[in-house]
């Protein structure tokens, strides 16, 4: 896909996000809304996968260590063809498939069932390693959050991932400064993320989370660096795409009214005509 393409889709599961954390009247959309381009990258454009064979053997992995954000996951993987896209509005209902948290044994796609901070992660680096023992070349993708990686398990993961020289496994920081709490330098500074991911023998890469260019070189430096590790560290704007949940943590995990909806899907709508006459 080109930039365009993406940008288009990225703005579908924008869409897809709000619609399912609408219909749960729960959820969190600022996470999801600030990794979207993140997501639709590696679904649409990186990861070598296969909605009709989700679980062929030498498919990447990706997994999603800041679980909470699963409405953006679902979402990209909906439109990628893992499932209905109809199927988001489902999103934590009784009976639903669609839980509130990824689910590796329900839902098509899900390499990982996640949700306890900082576990994902460590998932991930033993997928590599297993990766590396099995002289399989799949590739694994794990997305963290800036507030996510306060969690100590996050850096014995990237401890033993850096010492093993997993240069199959790619790191992204979703760094939009904000969690539920408030700022993340105010709640227990992470920073300087790229400075610390180094000093675990990671290659580490800062981009903004929401150029594709950017996007596209990272993941191509990652792919071809070898011998170590890649940390991306994405610069985002938490709740990317709608007026009112732009850099506002309240949005972190609350779901949008009625009329709050109604106004997030017109500036999305609006983006789309903006970027359908380009």
């Amino acid at each position: 896909m080109n930039n365009l393409e993406l940008a288009k889709m990225a703005n579908e599961v924008r869409k897809g996000i709000l619609a399912g954390v609408h219909s749960a009247k729960a959820g969190h959309p600022g996470g999801s809304l600030s990794a979207a381009d993140i997501f639709t990258f590696l679904y649409f454009e990186e990861m070598n996968i296969d909605p009709k064979e989700p679980k062929k053997e030498d498919r990447d992995r990706f997994v999603l260590s800041k679980g909470h954000t699963a409405p953006g996951l679902y979402a990209a993987l909906a439109n990628r063809g893992f499932f209905p896209v109809e199927d988001l509005t489902t999103l934590r209902k009784l009976g639903s498939y669609l839980q509130g948290h990824p689910d590796m044994k329900h839902i098509p796609g899900i390499d990982m069932s996640s949700g306890s901070l900082g576990q994902g992660i460590s998932t991930a680096v033993g997928m590599a390693l297993g990766a590396k023992m099995d002289k399989k070349d799949f590739r694994v993708y794990t997305l963290l959050g800036d507030g996510e990686i306060q969690e100590g398990q996050v850096w014995e993961a990237a401890m033993f991932a850096g010492h093993r020289k997993l240069d199959n496994l790619c790191v992204i920081v979703d760094n939009n400064g904000l969690q539920i709490d408030g700022n993340v330098e105010d709640v227990c500074s992470p920073y300087p993320i790229d400075k610390k991911f180094e000093a675990f023998n990671f290659h580490v890469i800062n981009i903004d989370a929401h150029d594709f260019d950017a996007i596209r070189a990272a993941f191509k430096e990652a792919r071809e660096t070898k011998g170590m590790p890649t940390a991306i560290i994405a610069h985002s704007i938490k709740g990317k795409g709608v007026s009112f949940m732009e850099g506002i943590a309240d949005w972190h995990g609350k779901a949008p009214n009625d009329e709050e909806f109604a106004i997030a899907m017109a500036d999305l709508e609006k983006v789309g005509a903006e970027l359908c006459q380009k």
